[in-house]
């Protein structure tokens, strides 16, 4: 199951990513390939198959990426939690 994606980390992902897109991109990049390289080869390959622009097909598939992971950090972080 699916971490859920509260406003609050969607907010936060969005004003990482849109500071300087292209720039956010291009470390998505990067950190897939150490992080889960088969995820940014299947994020490469489908931007590449489709008439539609491969830079913003990327772009909204790190982003899920990253919003998932987010999420789930801070699902971790809240089953985890001890007083």
């Amino acid at each position: 199951m699916l971490p859920i994606i509260s406003e609050e980390i969607a907010l936060k992902a969005f004003k990482e990513i849109f500071a300087d897109m292209p720039s956010w991109r291009k470390q998505m990049i990067h950190y897939l390939k150490e992080e889960n390289p088969e995820i940014n080869t299947a994020i490469i390959e489908a931007s590449n198959k489709t008439d539609l622009d491969p830079k913003a097909v990327a772009l909204g598939a790190y982003m899920t990426y990253l919003l998932i992971e987010m999420a789930a950090k801070e699902n971790d972080a809240l089953m985890n939690f001890t007083e």
